[in-house]
């Protein structure tokens, strides 16, 4: 066994590499015709998450098979290889199989012990025999870790430790609150109708949301996964619609879930600016607890809200204290500001798990921009050029700051921040503009947040349980496939003693012609137990020693005590993978 595995992931690089190296579907399908191009991969298959992109696969040479699965991985991710390099790991023989059972257990994943990546492995296994580059290896080990993963979450309490990466986003978007009390009554649209939105729409019925609406590129999968949720019996109301409607949707609902295949972004920075000031504008004087504006489609579960007078004529220029400036009118406060501002270095203390500015905090904050707008807009539209580049220094500050303050920290700046529309951003490369954390009245929960949270995430008593089992498993697996390499040898040696007992018996037929077939029946049985007799003990210990650690030179040393012919093995070893690949069939 020569198994490689060379990757990244979410504990190598950070998400903006992550983010760029993702593979396409078209993409993973070249990657895998590349390598089996290469010489020195026999198969291969590719497991590609939001999480990590890792390709495995089985070669003759080490250094050469380090050095062109980088290099695939490299071109086919779109990434230089020198950039790349820094944060690709590499696992061979023993410690790649520990590897992937590992992450099929939910060990190395972001939130440990999530049980999605059981999915993901059966459809990288699936597509490795859909393209013929699974081998008997692959085959072997994928199966064994699907295996593995189910064992893990049966025997030990590892889903204690551990949840779906929906149901955590979900959490870090309520801050402290209970999810099912964050999310009773609103409504939500998921963007995105495969495996990892489905999820998010069903955990969304389940805790408590009044509606879900799915948009889809293809209608009839959004329809169906509407048609499941309504038919699930938690009472949701559900509906699809096309991605057209995304934008007119964004103004109605309180909570966005997006994860889609898509190569750019969903959602703009413009488009949920737009969004947030459409909901105001639909309002209409009516506003809830969290400042967000029922669909007319649904009565809202919180019952009526009180109106607000019908909105006034604004303030002019000169009664809001703005004076002329060489982009128009400018605020001589917020300039001032804005200057000392920069001069004192002053930071926003924004970053972490959920980034928001809420309407009218900027000042509180420490930005030097008053929020006039009544739609929670910074009223920046008239400051001119040096204003606008103070701030956005200000802002981009922040930003470096936001890294290095204490998640806790910045968590308690959320707490009190009024939100209008909540955002969960779990596609790889995003969906969702990072940048839309500074519209006011926004939350954003995305990858790159998720990672810096599950930092802080306490690890359960049973992850102990489940290395245990990991160990036990990758030891079991090693000298199965050990045992296996010398079977072809083993079953050459039987096939050519076979030989030999068949050439003497018919050499005895010539000499004594006379048995009678029972005799001649009786004479060959017998020369058949010697025979057996003899090498029943040499390959029952042979098969025992070379499934120990170091025990593959046992074979060679078969072969050439006995004068084996290699072809003769050879074709044993591909009748076998033959018959196992036929067994395996797709992915269990």
């Amino acid at each position: 066994m020569s198994l490689l595995v060379v990757g990244l992931s979410h504990r190598s690089a950070p998400v903006s590499v992550l983010e760029r190296a993702s593979l396409s579907a078209d993409a993973k399908i070249k990657l895998l015709h590349d390598t089996l191009a290469a010489e020195p991969a026999a198969e291969a298959t590719v497991l590609a998450t939001c999480n990590r992109i890792e390709l495995y696969a089985d070669v003759d040479k080490f250094h050469a098979g380090v050095a062109e699965l980088s290099t695939l991985l490299a071109q086919h991710s779109g990434v230089a290889l020198e950039e790349l390099t820094p944060y690709l790991y590499v696992h061979y023989e023993d410690r790649a199989v520990h590897h992937l059972f590992s992450v099929a257990c939910g060990l190395d994943s972001m939130v440990v012990g999530e049980g999605q990546i059981l999915g993901q492995i059966k459809d990288a296994l699936a597509l490795g025999q859909e393209l013929h580059t699974a081998g008997r290896l692959i085959n072997d080990l994928f199966q064994q870790a699907l295996r593995v993963g189910k064992r893990a979450h049966s025997e030990t309490g590892i889903d204690r430790a551990g949840q779906s990466l929906v149901t955590f986003g979900l959490e870090q978007l309520a801050v402290h609150l209970p999810v099912d009390a964050w999310a009773k009554g609103k409504r939500a649209l998921v963007i995105g109708a495969g495996s990892m939105s489905s999820l998010a729409a069903a955990t969304l019925a389940r805790v408590g949301v009044a509606e879900v609406v799915v948009a889809n590129r293809t209608a009839e999968r959004a329809e169906r996964l509407a048609e499941i949720l309504v038919a699930s019996g938690t009472g949701v109301v559900a509906r699809a619609v096309p991605m057209s409607a995304v934008a007119d949707e964004l103004t109605r609902v309180d909570v966005v879930v997006s994860c889609t295949g898509a190569t750019g972004l969903v959602l703009t920075g413009e488009d949920v600016a737009e969004a947030v000031a459409g909901a105001g504008a639909r309002a209409a004087g009516t506003e809830g607890p969290a400042g967000l504006v029922p669909s007319p489609s649904l009565p809202d579960p919180r019952g009526p809200r009180p109106r607000t007078p019908a909105p006034q004529t604004p303030p002019g220029p000169a009664e809001r204290g703005l004076t002329a400036g060489a982009a128009g009118f400018v605020d001589a406060d917020v300039v001032a500001r804005l200057k000392a501002a920069a001069e004192a270095g002053v930071r926003l203390a924004d970053g972490g798990v959920a980034r928001t500015i809420a309407p009218g905090a900027g000042a509180a904050d420490g930005c030097p921009v008053e929020v006039l707008a009544g739609d929670g807009r910074a009223a920046l539209t008239g400051v001119d050029a040096n204003s606008l580049e103070l701030h956005g220094t200000w802002a981009d500050q922040g930003e470096a700051a936001a890294q290095r303050q204490p998640r806790k920290g910045a968590r308690s700046q959320v707490d009190v921040a009024p939100v209008r529309l909540a955002l969960l951003d779990l596609a790889m490369p995003r969906d969702i503009d990072a940048a839309v954390h500074r519209i006011p009245g926004v939350r954003l929960v995305d990858i790159e947040s998720l990672a810096e949270a599950s930092a802080d995430a306490p690890m359960a008593a049973d992850v102990d349980a489940v290395r245990a089992i990991v160990a036990e498993e990758v030891a079991a697996f090693g000298a199965a496939q050990r045992a296996a390499h010398i079977t072809p040898t083993v079953v050459a040696l039987r096939a050519m003693a076979a030989e030999v007992v068949a050439m003497e018996v018919a050499r005895l037929d010539g000499r004594l012609p006379d048995l009678d077939e029972r005799q001649r029946a009786e004479v060959t049985q017998t020369v058949r137990r010697v025979v057996d007799k003899l090498l029943h003990a040499p390959t029952v210990r042979v098969k025992q020693l070379a499934s120990e650690p170091g025990g593959a030179g046992y074979a060679e040393a078969l072969r050439e005590l006995f004068d084996l012919d290699p072809q003769t093995v050879a074709s044993v070893s591909r009748a076998d993978a033959a018959d196992k690949n036929d067994d395996s069939g797709r992915a269990s």
